[in-house]
């Protein structure tokens, strides 16, 4: 098992926004993101945050959208959609979508929409 895993998701996440702000981006948009891929709505990803949750079980407990597979590219050197582990694809996918933020992207084309 990857120690990412049994990280909290609330240990990354300072990264994820700190990530997004140097580049302009907002709190918001990172969590605009969270929401959309893990169908979480703005309570369950608060409390998923404040109970130190872990990667496993943070994406245990999702709905991941049915548009997640349309995230590809690559996720420092390693291609998202050849990913052969569920749950370390999934935790790429979001690297994916933060870098797509941080880069400029607009929202609708992160988003698959």
């Amino acid at each position: 098992m990857h120690r990412i895993f049994t990280t909290p998701v609330s240990s990354v996440y300072p990264h994820y926004v700190t990530k997004a702000e140097r580049k302009g981006r907002t709190k918001a948009e990172v969590d605009e993101i969270l929401r959309w891929l893990t169908g979480f709505d703005d309570a369950e990803l608060a409390r998923h945050l404040a109970e130190d949750t872990t990667f496993l079980d943070f994406f245990d407990a999702a709905h991941l959208n049915p548009n997640a597979p349309l995230i590809t590219g690559s996720v420092c050197g390693v291609r998202v959609e050849n990913v052969e582990d569920p749950l370390m694809q999934n935790i790429r996918r979001l690297d994916k979508l933060i870098d797509e933020l941080a880069k400029g992207r607009p929202m609708e084309k992160i988003l698959r929409t």
